[in-house]
């Protein structure tokens, strides 16, 4: 793929993402529909977080030629998503609720509001 096709797919991931994470927090908790939709966001969580990886970062330093600093938005993900539902299974619904909440803060506003900085895609697509 090349980076522009990643970053549509990325895009396409990440988007309903942030809606979804949206009405998961503001919604009855242990529902059968939090419960779906958690699922379903749990899995485009990793799904970007994975499509993240294999986009070189365009700004600022790299690391090993190929990673910048949201990358490790990503590896917050691919760490926190499990970690979020294995705490729910074992009950620590305390410790689930912080983590997906810490993970919507992270990874969709703070590396999301990011993207909205010169020089990144975000910027150009709003403010040309």
């Amino acid at each position: 793929m090349t980076y522009s096709q990643l970053m549509y797919f990325h895009l396409l991931t990440v988007v309903p993402c942030f809606f979804l994470g949206t009405a998961l927090i503001f919604m009855r908790k242990g529902t059968n529909l939090h419960k779906f939709l958690g699922r379903i966001y749990m899995i485009l969580m990793v799904i970007t977080a994975l499509s993240t990886l294999f986009m070189p970062a365009k700004v600022g330093p790299l690391f090993f030629g190929h990673f910048g600093y949201l990358h490790l938005f990503s590896f917050l993900t691919l760490y926190s998503v499990p970690t979020a539902y294995w705490a729910l299974k074992k009950g620590n619904v305390k410790l689930h609720k912080r983590k997906m909440i810490l993970l919507y803060v992270g990874a969709l506003l703070i590396a999301g509001g990011f993207t909205f900085f010169p020089g990144r895609f975000m910027h150009t697509v709003f403010f040309g």
